[in-house]
């Protein structure tokens, strides 16, 4: 006999081309896929330590969300339909409040929605306390990617969140040293800059040098917004694109979040130094605009997706890939005839693939082949909106969501079987995210006008 971890039996297995490989048997050991093959053509000496019936379900890549903030899963209900300016009125306020035990408990609460939702690896761009963040990956399983909110200038930013260069460096070091290649390298630290206008030429030439140095990723807030622009503009007579380049930060060790207002030579010059943009297509139509995706994608450069955290909407990739594909055709389809202006399954790639080409590890994650690492996720697909249909890929993509996932998968682990979690209690995790929701809420003076915490 010859024994996998685990074994998944008789599923569809969508392959790295879309095509689906049906009645397909997928073999795990030791946190690697080992085999994909249809089930009439495995030997039957084959047996798992745990086997995952997979009739009726659909077994894809992971999803990766690129861009969250998991500390900002405790400013639900905060942030929607208020009046400018939100950064200053409620996230500074929000971020030098919260305490490490607030930001532990929301984080928990943000892994485990992440994986109910099919996201078994987030690439977060900073907050406050993140050592806590990178204990709750480790503790819930997940793939993290996580930095630490660097400012060392800004309007609006009291000085407790800003830092002196070097400090700034050290603190981000410190957190690399203590959690980086930790849960056997799930969690990865990189080097973040919160966004242009709150970082110095010195901190953007520094990180730039040390994240080399360390041979680690950058992730930035980049051309969010028209102030931002203008700044740049004014300030140093450059884009932000061309600003973050000035300084050696672009790279395919950069990840640029949101990037809507880019000019068309910017992404020409993202898209020459192998950077990667990730669009946020919920915040980003609520407050940014629109992307120039099918430009992006034309021009081969890297893109991912992100949901920019929980605090405007649920951690659904679903959600963004059927949004950023309408919108794109809303914006530019439209008014030239063209139904494909950005394809459906081009839009899944950036959930996927893109988004393990942005965290440079597309050579372990993105897509189910021997070899990579077991990052899967089981569909139920016998359901009214899945099934019957003349095309599963793109029907999974138009009509999926986190409903419909069934089996988790993360580095080899099951997580979640059966959509109940194997090691973790949800209602405790839910109950505690909601006391320190009511704690930071109360110590950073935001309005509670209908709390709900059980």
């Amino acid at each position: 006999m010859t024994k996998v971890d685990i074994l998944i039996d008789g599923c569809e297995v969508l392959q790295p081309d879309f095509s689906i490989l049906h009645d397909a048997v997928i073999l795990i050991k030791d946190g690697v896929i080992v085999k994909i093959v249809e089930k009439s053509e495995l030997d039957s000496s084959y047996t798992g330590e745990l086997t995952i019936e997979g009739d009726g379900k659909l077994a894809i890549p992971g999803l990766i969300d690129a861009h969250t903030h998991a500390t900002q899963t405790l400013l639900r209900g905060s942030v929607v339909d208020e009046m400018p300016m939100i950064w200053a009125r409620i996230l500074v306020p929000f971020e030098s409040s919260i305490k490490p035990e607030e930001v532990y408990a929301g984080a928990m609460l943000f892994c485990l929605e992440n994986i109910k939702a099919g996201i078994t690896t987030f690439a977060d761009a900073g907050g406050t306390h993140m050592a806590e963040v990178c204990k709750a990956a480790i503790t819930t399983g997940m793939r993290a990617i996580i930095t630490r909110s660097t400012m060392d200038q800004g309007e609006f930013i009291p000085d407790s969140m800003k830092d002196s260069v070097d400090v700034a460096i050290a603190k981000t070091e410190a957190l690399y040293h203590a959690f980086h290649g930790a849960a056997n390298e799930r969690i990865q630290v990189w080097f973040g800059l919160r966004q242009l206008l709150t970082t110095t030429p010195a901190l953007a030439e520094a990180i730039s040098i040390r994240s080399k140095e360390l041979n680690t990723g950058v992730h930035a807030h980049l051309a969010e917004h028209f102030d931002e622009v203008s700044y740049s503009l004014t300030n140093y007579k450059m884009r932000p694109a061309e600003w973050f380049d000035h300084y050696g930060l672009l790279g395919p060790n950069f990840i640029g979040a949101h990037s809507i207002k880019l000019s068309d030579g910017e992404i020409e010059l993202l898209r020459d130094r192998d950077a990667s943009a990730v669009h946020c297509p919920v915040s980003n139509l609520r407050s940014h605009g629109f992307s120039k995706t099918p430009f992006m994608v034309t021009r081969g450069l890297t893109i991912g997706l992100g949901t920019d955290g929980a605090s405007g909407m649920r951690l659904d990739m679903f959600e963004l890939m059927r949004l950023l594909k309408n919108a794109m055709q809303a914006r530019y389809g439209i008014e030239i005839n063209d139904p494909i202006v950005l394809p459906l399954m081009a839009v899944f790639k950036m959930a996927t693939m893109g988004g393990a080409r942005a965290v440079m590890q597309e050579k372990h994650i993105g897509s189910l082949e021997i070899g990579k690492k077991a990052d899967v996720v089981l569909l139920a697909i016998k359901s009214l909106h899945l099934s019957p249909t003349a095309d599963l890929p793109k029907t999974m993509v138009l009509a999926a969501g986190p409903s419909d996932v069934n089996d988790v998968i993360i580095d080899g682990q099951c997580v979640l079987k059966d959509r109940h979690f194997l090691q973790f209690d949800e209602d405790e995790i839910r109950v505690k995210a909601g006391e320190a929701l009511l704690g930071v809420g109360k110590s950073a003076g935001l309005r509670l006008p209908s709390v709900y915490t059980q």
